[in-house]
């Protein structure tokens, strides 16, 4: 497609809602699942470290 201006190019033909809509809703798709992404990697390494830190404390040892 061919457009004579930005504003052409914004409008897309008259889909603009539709296409601007559709790329918005992905951006935030991604953006979310990167930000869910790096709140489970936390929250798993946060029950790790308890986990570890609590068999150190009864004797479990494991690095020796």
């Amino acid at each position: 497609m061919i457009w004579d201006s930005w504003a052409d190019f914004f409008a897309m033909g008259g889909y603009a809602l539709y296409v601007w809509g559709s790329i918005a809703v992905v951006a935030l798709c991604m953006t979310g699942e990167v930000v869910m992404l790096r709140l489970r990697r936390n929250a798993l390494m946060r029950q790790l470290q308890a986990t570890h830190r609590s068999s150190q404390r009864k004797g479990g040892g494991g690095d020796q």
